[in-house]
């Protein structure tokens, strides 16, 4: 009985042995286009970076103006202390006034001593009252600058610390910055090392499943980087292109997000040529759109896009001389049927400045 639940134990483990043997192979390469491993933890690495970096830079702004702030009332302490230091100095001549008319009035001896020697009643009543006066008014005078002294010296106290608070704060926040943007540059360059090697390949790594935020797209169509600089513009020579320049170049860094211009369904995801890694989607109303110069994509061939939806990350793949997006908008996928993209896609209420 024994033997045969050892039996039966053993046979069991055998064959669990045997799946995991079995899935492994799937679990470490996985399905082309999934995006598993390294490839995929790069690229995810960069868009999380961008984010961080974004946040950091929010945080940064943040700080500035509360800095500025805090300057506004260091400069409000410091009008009040320059107030407060002119009424200490009159204060202090008071103090001296008050003195030197005692001593004249008094001829050098103290004020007791001329009570004592008044020759009658009303003269030393007058002295009484002069020495009460005297007395109240040298009291007043003190206080009055020891106040004034007391409060002196915690403004300053508290616009030293203010000042301290600022540039502390400021350094911390342009440290972190730092640091995020120190990473995400070097991450951009990793990535952009395995773009170049996938367009040497001529194959594609397949696509990057990247967590993408929320889209805040309302309309219809979008351009295809969120911020940018135009570089390159449709029809332009240069030592580059045999011809002239079939799209327009949006300048930014490796890693960018790119986004489908608007709805449609991906015909081509290509690494390799001129263009690099890019990609081409037969947009709703028939044109084609191709970016390209990729570092990394995010959809599959086939694959069905909605406006604003990331599709890649910007590289410099291919005959690329910096990093930037090359969009064109072709009337059919190929190369050689492309029109200017800049009033297509003011056409549909896109300006591109």
């Amino acid at each position: 009985m024994r033997s045969l639940r050892r039996r039966s134990m053993f046979v069991v483990a055998l064959l669990c042995g045997a799946a995991l043997l079995t899935a492994r192979p799937s679990a470490a390469g996985g399905e082309p286009g999934d995006g598993a491993g390294a490839d995929s933890g790069l690229s995810t690495r960069v868009a999380r970076l961008y984010e961080d970096a974004a946040a950091a830079t929010q945080r940064y702004e943040t700080g500035r103006h509360a800095a500025e702030a805090k300057q506004v009332e260091v400069r409000r302490l410091e009008e009040l202390l320059g107030r407060e230091r002119r009424e200490t100095a009159v204060l202090r001549e008071d103090l001296g006034r008050i003195a030197r008319a005692q001593y004249r009035t008094g001829g050098g001896l103290p004020v007791v001593a001329q009570m004592l020697l008044a020759a009658d009643p009303e003269r030393l009543m007058r002295g009484q009252h002069l020495f009460s006066q005297a007395h109240l008014a040298l009291g007043n005078a003190m206080e009055k600058s020891r106040r004034a002294e007391t409060r002196l010296a915690a403004d300053e106290a508290r616009a030293l610390e203010a000042w301290q608070e600022v540039e502390r704060r400021r350094v911390e926040l342009a440290d972190l910055k730092k640091g995020i943007e120190d990473k995400l540059e070097q991450a951009r360059w990793a990535l952009q090392g395995q773009a170049d090697a996938s367009v040497a390949a001529g194959a594609c790594r397949g696509a990057v499943r990247l967590d993408q935020p929320p889209t805040r797209v309302t309309g219809e169509w979008v351009t295809p980087v969120e911020t940018y600089t135009l570089s390159a513009g449709f029809g332009s020579g240069g030592d580059r292109w045999v011809n002239r320049h079939t799209g327009q170049d949006f300048a930014v860094p490796i890693g960018t997000p790119v986004r489908a211009v608007g709805a449609g369904r991906v015909v081509r995801v290509a690494c390799g040529g001129a263009f690099g890694i890019q990609v081409v989607i037969r947009q709703a109303d028939g044109y084609c759109t191709q970016y390209a110069h990729l570092a990394a994509v995010t959809v599959d061939q086939g694959e069905r896009v909605t406006a604003g939806q990331w599709i890649g990350q910007s590289g410099t793949s291919g005959n690329s001389t910096g990093p930037h997006l090359h969009f064109e908008v072709r009337v059919t996928p190929e190369l050689g049927s492309s029109i200017d993209p800049v009033p297509w896609l003011a056409e549909r209420g896109v300006p591109v400045a």
